[in-house]
């Protein structure tokens, strides 16, 4: 994965579909390999990164965008969270704070830690983490290698206090998830998960999941994979009805990433709460899968009733041209999308006379 970015001029924007009505732009380029994005209570938007050790902000002023580094020198900052004017960032094994930040991004304060007691594990290091609607703070920890039987500090979502107390764990049995956000109906914590690798390349899928009872659900790592999948070696003497089934499948090793709900108004009412998943795309399956943006369509009684390709075209020739990490919907309600393979940001916007406008 390049720590360089792709020079505005040569994006793959007209290699990029949307459905018809929908319009493609790029919001900012040069953030080097940018991932994780939420957004500022001003607007600014921050940007995680992987393997750059930054943390970007994009700010606008009289319709210009600036990529400004807030943060750098940073062991995989990839999850960033904002809450009451505070930027949170989730390095490996530590989550740190910059308070005021917006008001202080040309001159930002150095990072203070608030909680560190985080495995050190690289493998699935790297966290996504959000402020929920409990104002609590949600900490994924990945399972520390592809397939084992992970201690009791992995494999987990914890949550806890804005300082850093009062932690506690709240789902088991999650093999590695990097990205989550509320049904804003229910206020449920909805979650991607990346399934095993190595027994077939077309099992087990990426899951959707439901969080419905906080500290009592076990999503099935290592024993059961996508809700129906034993795993050929943990899981003798398990059934996969001992635990919690996901909502739906995802498609095999499409590393399902970042996820929203739709609560944009700019958007038709067919999108109106259901949920954008990034898909970073296959690494090992022969004939590649994912890099696109998904939508998962819900009934009213909140159930998914499809999953349908958004927007396609990071794959070219069985060669990914970008990698979408996460989705955030933007303050005007257009939906803004990360591709850390270009260090690029797109933005999808709705006009109902753009037909063709993304082909």
């Amino acid at each position: 994965m390049p720590i360089t970015a792709t020079p505005p001029d040569k994006l793959p924007l007209d290699k990029l579909h949307l459905p018809d009505g929908f319009k493609l732009e790029v919001y900012a380029s040069g953030l080097a390999n940018g991932r994780s994005m939420q957004l500022g209570d001003k607007g600014t938007l921050f940007v995680g990164s992987r393997i750059a050790g930054r943390v970007y902000a994009v700010t606008e002023r009289d319709g210009k965008r600036e990529v400004k580094i807030v943060a750098k020198g940073l062991h995989r900052p990839n999850g960033v969270a904002f809450h009451d004017g505070t930027l949170y960032i989730a390095e490996v094994s530590k989550i740190s704070k910059m308070p005021e930040i917006e008001a202080n991004l040309d001159h930002p304060p150095a990072p203070v830690t608030v909680y560190e007691d985080l495995p050190k594990d690289e493998a699935h290091g790297w966290k996504f983490i959000k402020v929920g609607p409990d104002g609590k703070l949600y900490v994924p920890v990945g399972a520390p290698g592809n397939s084992l039987i992970p201690p009791d500090t992995h494999a987990q979502i914890r949550r806890m206090d804005l300082d850093g107390k009062n932690v506690e764990v709240i789902a088991r049995g999650v093999r590695n998830t990097v990205g989550f956000d509320w049904n804003p109906k229910t206020r449920q914590l909805w979650f991607t998960d990346n399934g095993r690798d190595w027994i077939s390349e077309d099992l087990p899928n990426d899951e959707l999941n439901v969080l419905a009872e906080p500290g009592k659900q076990h999503f099935g790592f290592p024993y059961c994979h996508q809700g129906n999948f034993t795993d050929p070696e943990y899981g003798w003497g398990h059934s996969c009805e001992e635990f919690t089934a996901p909502v739906t499948l995802l498609g095999a090793h499409t590393a399902s990433l970042g996820m929203r709900f739709s609560t944009g108004a700019q958007f038709p009412e067919a999108y109106r709460n259901g949920i954008f998943i990034a898909q970073h795309g296959s690494w090992n399956r022969t004939k590649k899968s994912g890099a696109q943006v998904v939508f998962a369509k819900l009934d009213d009684s909140g159930k998914v009733v499809s999953v349908e390709p958004f927007l396609t075209g990071f794959l070219e020739n069985n060669e990914l041209i970008g990698r979408p990490v996460d989705v955030q919907v933007a303050g005007d309600g257009t939906l803004l999308v990360s591709d850390d393979l270009n260090g690029a940001i797109y933005r999808v916007s709705y006009d109902a006379h753009a037909k063709h406008a993304s082909k």
